[in-house]
């Protein structure tokens, strides 16, 4: 199985319809702000674009996705991933968008006692699936993957703990654009791939085989 993870469209799929043209994947990921502060019919549109390539798109808002971002996500053609989880072919996915809180007052923003409570609900239920793909919009906080070029780390405390907890697989995260890398808390791998509008994206390749499962990803161009 292929999958692709892209962050941060900010209201531009162009660089993933044109990578989907030419490139065959298995399932898309969506980690948040698909819009930049809206409308909410923007993510509907583009998630709806997304869906026409005939591979499922699993979605969570950004914090700069609007309020209504929700009710668009479930009438797309995407499956909304916030606070949910599912099974595809024994690897589990569950997701949580926006982010902890930010100077900016942005709409979609959670306190840190939420996040840990809810995306642990979402993570706990699937945790005895050979692979685990929990997909975040903000960052674990002490990464490679939250910090600014200040040197400061602004990703989630809750995030984090609730990694150092449940161990998932695979960490897909976004939010700090300037932070796109890769990091570990102990065997989980994080991912922040950056801004889908600079060209990039996280693909993540698992194998078929019976024996054992194995998992390869990293960040690639488009």
């Amino acid at each position: 199985m292929r999958i692709l993870a892209v962050s941060d469209l900010h209201g531009d799929a162009k660089p993933l319809i044109t990578y989907l043209k030419d490139n065959r994947v298995d399932l898309i990921i969506i980690a948040g702000d698909i819009t930049h502060f809206g409308p909410g019919e923007l993510a509907e549109d583009i998630l709806n674009a997304l869906s026409t390539f005939q591979i499922p798109v699993l979605a969570i808002p950004g914090n700069c996705d609007p309020e209504s971002v929700y009710v668009n996500i479930d009438n797309s053609q995407a499956i909304n991933l916030h606070a949910r989880n599912m099974v595809v072919k024994n690897i589990g996915l569950c997701g949580f968008g926006g982010s902890n809180p930010t100077p900016f007052n942005t709409p979609l923003e959670f306190e840190e006692i939420q996040i840990y409570d809810e995306a642990k609900k979402a993570l706990e239920s699937i945790k005895d699936e050979k692979i685990t793909l929990f997909i975040t919009h903000a960052p674990p906080y002490g990464t490679k993957t939250d910090l600014l070029p200040s040197g400061e780390h602004v990703g989630s405390e809750s995030i984090r703990r609730i990694i150092e907890e449940l161990q998932p697989t695979l960490n897909i995260c976004g939010h700090i654009h300037e932070a796109r890398g890769t990091d570990k808390i102990g065997e989980t791998i994080i991912i922040n791939p950056g801004e889908l509008s600079d060209g990039y994206a996280c693909l993540i390749t698992i194998s078929d085989s019976k024996d054992k499962e194995e998992i390869e990803a990293g960040i690639i161009k488009l």
